[in-house]
């Protein structure tokens, strides 16, 4: 039985170094590749992977926002989520979207070939020191407010332009910023947003 992977990453050239490695395997077809998160779910609708690679970081929706897209769509595709950086933050999320793998991308070619084999089969694949990590680290301590006024501040953006850009007040705004800044032990949001970035939470 073959099975039947869709590729997504920005980068060209790690698509189609992904692509030629899984093609090698006699048990896998590469029936997809894309180039931004809004093109998983177009791609999936055609292709029907048993598998769906996905990065974290790309243009559009992000790798965890079309896990959790394609669990809707298509709910016989299993995700596994490749990142370059083994935050603990993305784990949770990547587990709360429905994913089923998290590997990270400098991982041996063998490891990421048998982690779609293992999820195909029904079962989860998770790299164990970011595991490890993930559980010592604990869970995001955002709210989900807090997180995307952060999100929203880490272009330099003014209070004012996140209360617009969230439809919120620039009180409340004021209120999530000072909370997040709080919960990550940090002086300005500016170090909240970095250290929130660097733990995954955003």
């Amino acid at each position: 039985m073959t099975i039947k992977v869709l590729l997504a990453d920005d980068q060209a050239l790690v698509r189609g170094a992904l692509a030629a490695m899984l093609g090698l395997e006699p048990d896998i077809e590469v029936v997809a590749q894309v180039g931004t998160g809004d093109d998983v779910g177009p791609a999936a609708a055609r292709t029907t992977p048993d598998v769906a690679l996905l990065d974290v970081q790309m243009p559009g929706i992000d790798g965890l926002a079309a896990a959790a897209a394609l669990r809707e769509s298509l709910p016989s595709c299993r995700v596994v989520v490749l990142t370059t950086f083994g935050r603990p933050g993305y784990l949770a999320r990547a587990m709360r979207a429905g994913a089923a793998g998290f590997v990270v991308k400098d991982s041996p070619p063998e490891q990421l070939v048998e982690a779609v084999r293992r999820v195909h089969a029904g079962l989860r694949v998770v790299d164990p020191a970011l595991a490890a990590e993930s559980l010592s680290t604990g869970a995001s301590p955002l709210t989900e407010r807090e997180r995307d006024v952060l999100v929203a501040a880490a272009d330099g953006a003014t209070v004012a332009d996140i209360a617009k850009r969230l439809h919120l007040s620039e009180g409340t705004v004021r209120n999530h910023l000072s909370s997040a800044i709080g919960k990550t032990d940090s002086r300005t949001r500016a170090e909240a947003v970095r250290i929130a970035d660097g733990f995954g939470w955003l």
